[in-house]
């Protein structure tokens, strides 16, 4: 597909770089790029090799949410359009948290809106320091619906309240502090900190990062009981792969396993 609005590039033949390329525009998310997000995510769902993929906005911007130009094509649309458009922005957020990769966020400038939800379907989120965050759908007379599940997951029910109903800013400090992303660094140290997380990811075997990633999923916000059949029967068809039985082999015998690699 030749994407119009994003960019998708082979970092390595482990690491994919996804960016949001309308910087004129704060990366503001319309329709087009959603389905062009949507298409780059099911090629690196795809790829068998790629261990991660890093999100990012071009210029100063991470994401500013929603494209108002597209928002107001919305106001002249029947329900039944504004329900079928609304659909694949609720099939983005899915996808992308549960796509068997690990997505490493480099939020490299304001993210609100849909950016606050990008931000939180990230696995790990590194942001520079000038970067700011807020649920600003309230101030439209909206409501942060799509993102809603994945906001309140990563930052609990009662600051997604205080932040979604007051559209306060916060700044990368107080971001970190809520847990909403995981460090930061100076904006001059950003791409540094990603790749050190990048060589966390690249020592571990991508069976297991896809099998820990569903698992966090499936048992999320369920009682520990009910997971005990599903979390028995997750481990022993890890026991059963060839990637146990190298990690085993390697621990035992001092050495690195055999898939470790470099970017």
């Amino acid at each position: 597909m030749d994407y119009q609005t994003i960019r998708l590039e082979r970092d390595s033949e482990y690491v994919a770089r996804l960016t949001l390329a309308r910087p004129e525009i704060q990366n503001a998310l319309s329709l087009d790029v959603v389905r062009e997000l949507l298409h780059a995510i099911a090629a690196i769902g795809a790829d068998k090799k790629l261990r991660a993929v890093v999100l990012s906005g071009e210029g100063k911007s991470f994401c500013a949410g929603g494209d108002l130009t597209w928002m107001q094509t919305v106001l002249s649309q029947s329900r039944e359009q504004r329900i079928a458009d609304s659909l694949p922005l609720a099939d983005l957020f899915y996808e992308f948290d549960r796509l068997p990769k690990v997505v490493i966020g480099r939020i490299n400038g304001p993210a609100t809106g849909g950016g606050f939800g990008m931000t939180c379907i990230c696995d790990v989120a590194i942001a520079a320091s000038t970067a700011r965050f807020s649920l600003t759908e309230a101030r439209l007379g909206l409501v942060p619906a799509n993102i809603g599940p994945y906001v309140a997951r990563k930052i609990g029910l009662a600051r997604s309240r205080r932040y979604g109903l007051t559209t306060q800013f916060i700044d990368a400090a107080q971001a970190e502090r809520i847990g909403l992303v995981d460090r930061v660094v100076a904006p001059e140290d950003l791409d540094r900190a990603v790749d050190e997380e990048l060589d966390l990811v690249l020592s571990l075997p991508a069976s297991s990062i896809a099998a820990t990633k569903q698992l966090f999923n499936d048992v999320h916000g369920r009682p520990p009981r009910e997971c005990m059949d599903y979390t028995a029967n997750a481990l022993a068809d890890a026991w059963e792969t060839p990637e146990a039985a190298e990690g085993i082999a390697a621990f035992l015998g001092k050495r690195a396993a055999n898939w470790k690699v470099a970017r």
